[in-house]
């Protein structure tokens, strides 16, 4: 019998029997406002930054509030079933955590600690490139978790095939390459805190434990530190990469390879026609473009111009289980939860994340069962009703 995410609102009550409340918010959209308050002005603005003036990850959350859920009523949702099949791989929700770098800004148990969460509820974890652990470690954590791997697409090939082995070593069975960040954006939030990790050698463990990378350095890291970051630097980006230069990725990654950052349905055909497997429909969450047209106002057109050739993932503006389930029925296979997660770690850790996570899902099955659907499966556009912008 298929788990039914629902019933962690039982435990919930049952747990009120003893006096005992949830640690955290179980409404999530709550999360970025406690992390204001709890943690510090630099690494919450960090999480919640965004590009310009934050127009594109309002954006975001209006496309998604202006989409509303058209219910059906007697149908049998008695027994649900959340799981789908996602570029090979059996998923008990459709539900990814996105990658997230420099996570020990939020938390010392860091990306070691979100990964854990995600093995613990079965979903996957995409490590990203910026992790301030190296994901051998964070792949130790999660012993035979769901692990997929994000590449930052540098300069250096030697680093990109270097991290491309480390990974596939490590049992990461996905490659994420993010294209909307071949350099840093306009982000006011960290520029008023003069605040960059990175600076520290921070979110840059991955690099600094690479061989490739540290052949490339005139000392060793920890004798020259400010040498290994300004080499990271110089590396981490690389604003000259077109298409062809897929065919790099595809002859050092024999597994599923996803696109992530693509808005425009001509650069998803662009990927099918490269060989790819996915694509994440994705502006970062707001945080690279600012002005940039809304993930969900994208999505439609993506699926429709590619869902029958590749995997076709989303994030951006995801906090709650109806914003997945209108993912799902803009043409979504699964979603990735990005900041959401992040501000569970920075306030209760591994426990935090794991309660995003049920929180989540178990919104997503009582919204799937509410709207008259057992399964993931049967969601389409006839489901959902547009109001007028």
């Amino acid at each position: 019998m298929a788990k039914h995410w629902a019933d962690f609102q039982y435990e919930i009550y049952l747990n009120g029997m003893t006096g005992a409340v949830p640690r955290l918010p179980t409404d999530l959209t709550r999360l970025e406002e406690l992390a204001e308050h709890r943690l510090g002005p630099g690494p919450v603005g960090y999480v919640a930054g965004c590009a310009g003036d934050g127009s594109t990850a309002r954006a975001n959350r209006e496309a998604l509030a202006r989409r509303r859920i058209v219910p059906r009523m007697l149908r049998d949702v008695h027994e649900r079933d959340l799981s789908v099949e996602v570029l090979g791989r059996a998923l008990p929700a459709p539900l990814a955590l996105a990658p997230v770098g420099v996570l020990s800004i939020m938390h010392p148990d860091a990306e070691c600690a979100a990964a854990r969460a995600a093995a613990a509820q079965g979903v996957p974890y995409i490590l990203s490139s910026a992790s301030s652990t190296p994901l051998e470690e964070v792949a130790e954590a999660m012993g035979d978790g769901e692990r997929w791997f994000q590449l930052y697409w540098g300069k250096d090939r030697e680093v990109t095939r270097s991290f491309l082995g480390r990974a596939r070593a490590a049992g990461y069975s996905v490659l994420v390459v993010t294209l909307d960040t071949p350099l840093l954006s306009w982000r006011p939030r960290d520029l008023d805190q003069a605040y960059l990790p990175f600076l520290h050698g921070v979110g840059t463990a991955n690099y600094f434990s690479d061989p490739a990378f540290r052949a490339g350095l005139a000392k060793p890291v920890h004798e020259d530190p400010n040498a290994a970051v300004l080499h990271f630097l110089g590396l981490f980006g690389d604003a000259s990469h077109t298409w062809p230069d897929l065919a790099f990725l595809r002859e050092h990654w024999d597994g599923p390879i996803v696109l992530k950052g693509v808005l425009h349905p001509d650069d998803a055909r662009l990927a099918a026609d490269a060989g790819m497997d996915g694509v994440v429909v994705s502006n970062h969450g707001g945080r690279q473009v600012a002005g940039s047209v809304a993930a969900a106002d994208a999505l439609p057109g993506i699926a429709d111009a590619v869902g029958d050739r590749l995997a076709v993932l989303f994030d951006s503006g995801v906090r709650t289980g109806d914003d997945v389930f209108k993912a799902l029925a803009l043409g979504a296979r699964a979603v990735l939860l990005g900041r959401p997660y992040a501000y569970g770690l920075g306030l209760d850790g591994q426990a935090g994340v794991e309660h995003v996570v049920r929180c989540l899902l178990a919104e997503l099955d009582l919204t799937l069962a509410l709207s008259g659907h057992s399964s993931p499966a049967g969601v389409g556009r006839a489901d959902l009703a547009e109001e007028s912008a």
